[in-house]
């Protein structure tokens, strides 16, 4: 596929041209620190794949109930997506990210009042309001990543930063397993285990100190985010927006000119369908794996080959980086689409080793798929970036629908629910192959 007519030629002069004194090292640096920002989202939201089993033997709920969960945290990304991109407007990235990083701090502080007391409704709020912090990042970051190079390669500069994102979630499993199922009496017990009210209250407590240093980490960050000379996106670029507000709220929103342009279009559903399939797999491998027919292990020992999972996305996007430098974008998706459905089907009908193994190895073929599928989906959007990067990350909401999955799965078996997870990886490649297509392009965002 062709970048966007005047995509490289404009950034790669403002790469050259540097007229505001910035260098090539200073981009390197802001990347270098965005980089840090990844991280940690993705550290924050796989400690919840840990919490999850962790919280379903401290409230006794069933797989929906646990998958629940992990829906209020998605449902925050549908609420906060587009006021988090007219904030961005109104104040621009680099305070957006500050305040992002604070309402999470602010998250985490509550998740220790809620492990305190305990109490199941603080801890979903908790997990709203830091997700919505994690929102408001996600519209900032990505967008930015992939503006401030040459639009060829933005897909190769997105997916190296989600590395960092991959080596957060990685790392947290065994930061989970370490500080919260190793510290609790129902992440060590054998499954079956019923614990007293006595066990499951110290169980509860055991999450105070994680989410202790989870806050210090993020206000430190966002101090030295604040401090930090960030480049900044061109005020210019609010020109096209402008002229979309004229006429009445109906006539705008059927007119809007990001409906012209398909690959953003399609790219919101490919997006959420890929959340329902990660997410799913994330929330019930610790179940799925340390089932007597196919792992046999308990939740704290599973918690540790999750970081296998994360670790395969995190290999995989550093590889898949290196190949979309010289291979299209939209080729290398589908051809990990293709793989990532193949090793799901495996997963669902064999048994013991094959199926843990196989289950693992869908982390690698996921890697790459996120920040592709944003990439191509506001490739040619030029100023209406931050919108179309609005509804790619309202699209994150497709994780909610993990709750289907916990239907399927105390219904029709845990094993058969990720057929629900093969069946998406059909509507990635979908994308990769025609969707992605882009059908118009505009003058890319302006780097001062």
């Amino acid at each position: 596929m062709a970048p966007p007519v005047g995509s490289s030629a404009n950034v790669a002069a403002m790469d050259a041209s540097h007229t505001d004194g910035h260098s090539h090292g200073h981009y390197g640096r802001a990347l270098s620190l965005l980089a840090t920002l990844f991280f940690m989202w993705g550290f924050i939201t796989v400690i919840n794949g840990t919490l999850l089993p962790h919280l379903r033997s401290v409230f006794e709920l069933s797989y929906f109930q646990a998958a629940l969960i992990e829906s209020v945290w998605f449902i925050a990304y549908f609420f906060a997506s587009i006021p988090a991109a007219m904030l961005i407007e109104r104040i621009g990235y680099q305070k957006s990210l500050v305040t992002g990083l604070l309402i999470m701090a602010g998250g985490a502080v509550g998740m220790m009042v809620a492990a305190s007391i305990p109490s199941y409704g603080i801890t979903l709020a908790m997990l709203f309001v830091i997700a919505s912090g994690i929102t408001l990042l996600q519209v900032a970051a990505n967008p930015y990543v992939a503006v401030i190079g040459p639009a060829e390669t933005a897909s190769s500069r997105l997916n190296l930063v989600q590395a960092m994102n991959s080596a957060g979630t990685m790392l947290a499993p065994m930061f989970g397993a370490w500080l919260i199922l190793g510290r609790s009496k129902g992440g060590t017990a054998a499954a079956g285990t019923v614990l007293t009210q006595a066990e499951r209250l110290a169980d509860a407590h055991s999450v105070i100190l994680p989410y202790g240093i989870v806050a210090v980490v993020l206000t430190v960050l966002a101090i030295v985010i604040a401090r930090f000379p960030l480049p900044a996106i061109g005020a210019a670029n609010r020109r096209v927006r402008e002229a979309t507000a004229e006429g009445s709220l109906w006539h705008r929103f059927w007119n809007h000119p990001l409906w012209q342009h398909r690959n953003l279009v399609l790219g919101v559903p490919a997006i959420f369908i890929y959340l329902i399939a990660e997410i799913g797999v994330g929330n019930l491998f610790i179940n799925f794996i340390s089932r007597p027919d196919i792992g046999g292990m308990t939740a704290e020992q599973a918690g540790r080959y999750l970081t296998l999972l994360w670790g395969g996305m995190m290999v995989g996007r550093f590889v898949g980086s290196a190949i979309m430098q010289k291979v299209d974008a939209g080729i290398v998706l589908a051809v990990f689409s293709v793989g990532a459905f193949v090793v799901m089907g495996i997963t669902v009908v064999s048994s013991g080793q094959v199926a843990m193994w196989s289950l693992i190895l869908v982390g690698l073929f996921h890697s790459i798929m996120f920040p592709t599928i944003f990439t191509l989906g506001i490739r040619g959007l030029g100023p209406l970036t931050e919108e179309g990067s609005g509804l790619l990350i309202m699209a994150i909401a497709g994780g909610a629908l993990v709750a289907v999955q916990g239907w399927l799965a105390d219904r029709y078996g845990l094993q058969a629910s990720f057929i629900l997870t093969a069946v998406c990886e059909l509507y990635t490649l979908f994308y990769a192959v025609w969707g992605s297509r882009p059908t118009h392009a505009l003058p890319d965002l302006e780097v001062e």
